[in-house]
């Protein structure tokens, strides 16, 4: 077995020369199922198969493409060909929704784990507003402290007014 002096590059593969788009072409098979999924082509189907039947079992020998007596073998020939293209063709574009599913549903997870995350932050961050305002002084809380502190300064003022009022000489009365 022959060595690769450079083994930085892939091999080359040995292909027929056929190059096409995977995208368009399944597109086109995504276009393909997404008719043959269809009533209206159950329709269709079902009107060319009773004209075909009707032709060759009604129409002079001469003109019969398909004999009736024969078996109706290229009817069976033209429904065989059709379902051996459909089926992968259903399958290509069963796999191409697939896989669009599946990003979609990683995007979903995604975008629901983000949410859940911001939830849980602005939770937090509300339970901390919260706390914040247990602690300050509402309205009430601060006119009541204003009531009590307006009272002890005019009861200081009362002791202070008896003590500037008593003789010089005279013992303090206790408080």
């Amino acid at each position: 077995m022959k060595r690769r002096e450079d083994l930085t590059t892939p091999r080359h593969t040995r292909r027929l020369g056929v190059q096409y788009d995977s995208d368009a072409f399944g597109r086109f098979a995504e276009s393909i199922a997404s008719f043959l999924g269809t009533a209206r082509f159950l329709v269709y189907q079902t009107v060319v198969i009773a004209v075909w039947l009707i032709h060759n079992a009604l129409a002079p020998k001469s003109l019969q493409f398909d004999p009736w007596d024969r078996g109706l073998v290229l009817l069976t020939l033209v429904l065989s060909l059709q379902a051996s293209y459909a089926a992968p063709l259903i399958l290509l574009a069963q796999n191409r929704q697939e896989r669009r599913d599946r990003v979609t549903s990683e995007t979903d997870r995604e975008v629901a784990e983000r949410t859940q995350a911001d939830t849980e932050f602005l939770a937090r961050e509300i339970a901390s507003v919260r706390l914040a305002l247990s602690d300050m002084v509402t309205g009430e809380a601060f006119d009541d402290r204003l009531e009590r502190l307006t009272e002890v300064v005019e009861q200081l003022g009362r002791k202070v007014d008896l003590l500037s009022s008593a003789p010089a000489g005279a013992d303090e009365r206790p408080a």
